[in-house]
């Protein structure tokens, strides 16, 4: 960590402990070892990692070799800096039991990585003297050793107290990442819009294949890729402005046609394309891109074809 700061309140002073941390890792799942591999390019040591599956067996084994495999308990005995990556239903839990057994120790750095929660969560290892950090990267992992090289860039949602605000940006940017402060209430609203964004595009892309497929496209991957990274591109830069396609040009006809054949051909597609469609419309209205006029009947298809298309 930078000990070029001075500590603030709560925090281990530097000259009292090395800059370099021995680093533990409790849940090896896909976020787990990539950042403590992460955290060992800057300098700093895993020492011990707990999983229990097979699959988080070897991925431990692959992204942290030569690291020992040993209980959650003798990973905190043995680490400055925990790293709980565990899904976010099983933390709390994890936190009580550490907390119960007497594991966690006073100035032991405990990171969680949820997204929805912020260090509120930690409370009961704050009161047993750890010192509570959240954050959580804004990137999907795949276990594999490519996360590493995602992580420089990646945008970080950094929750701390106030006194160790410092310290918590540091490891991010350690980590080659880019930290982004969130106030601890603002943490589910974060998390759900980066679900919104993330999670839900995987299923749009993966439908969209789908049906090029059943459309007789030997390659929809290939045909999407240049397709699906202008519309993002666009997106990015211009917001509501990137907005294109008959839904944005009112034109209720080719939406019909659209409805129909998901309905002959993906029943259970459709659902998602109407309110996609709606919330398309609106947005589309309120920025001035789709005509008033054209929108009454867009919203009349939208509306016959939530009713199944019997009006």
């Amino acid at each position: 960590m930078n000990a070029s700061h001075p500590p603030g309140p709560g925090l281990p002073d530097p000259s009292e402990r090395p800059a370099r941390l021995t680093v533990g890792v409790v849940g090896a799942g896909r976020v787990g070892p990539a950042l403590a591999a992460s955290l060992q390019l800057a300098g700093h040591r895993p020492v011990a990692v707990s999983g229990v599956s097979d699959a988080s067996v070897r991925r431990a084994g692959e992204m942290l070799p030569d690291v020992p495999l040993v209980t959650p308990a003798e990973v905190l005995a043995r680490a400055d800096l925990v790293l709980l990556t565990v899904p976010d239903d099983a933390l709390p839990n994890l936190i009580e039991g550490l907390v119960e057994t007497g594991a966690i120790r006073p100035g032991q750095l405990l990171v969680h990585t949820s997204g929805r929660y912020g260090t509120k969560v930690l409370d009961p290892a704050l009161r047993a003297g750890g010192l509570p950090l959240a954050l959580h990267p804004a990137m999907t992992f795949t276990g594999t050793p490519i996360d590493v090289q995602r992580l420089a860039g990646c945008s970080f949602g950094v929750t701390a107290p106030e006194e160790l605000r410092l310290a918590a940006e540091a490891l991010v940017i350690e980590m080659g990442g880019e930290p982004e402060w969130i106030e601890e209430a603002a943490r589910p609203l974060y998390h759900a819009a980066l679900a919104l964004g993330a999670n839900h595009l995987v299923t749009l892309v993966a439908e969209s294949m789908e049906l090029l497929r059943q459309a007789g496209v030997t390659a929809p991957d290939r045909m999407l890729g240049p397709l699906l990274g202008a519309a993002l591109d666009n997106a990015l830069r211009s917001g509501d402005a990137a907005l294109t396609g008959p839904v944005a040009r009112g034109d209720a006809g080719t939406v019909a046609a659209h409805v129909s054949e998901l309905r002959k051909h993906a029943p259970q597609t459709v659902a998602g394309y109407l309110a996609m469609a709606r919330a398309t419309a609106d947005r589309a209205l309120a920025h001035g891109l789709l005509k008033p006029e054209l929108a009454e009947d867009l919203l009349g298809v939208l509306a016959n074809g939530a009713d199944g298309g019997e009006r």
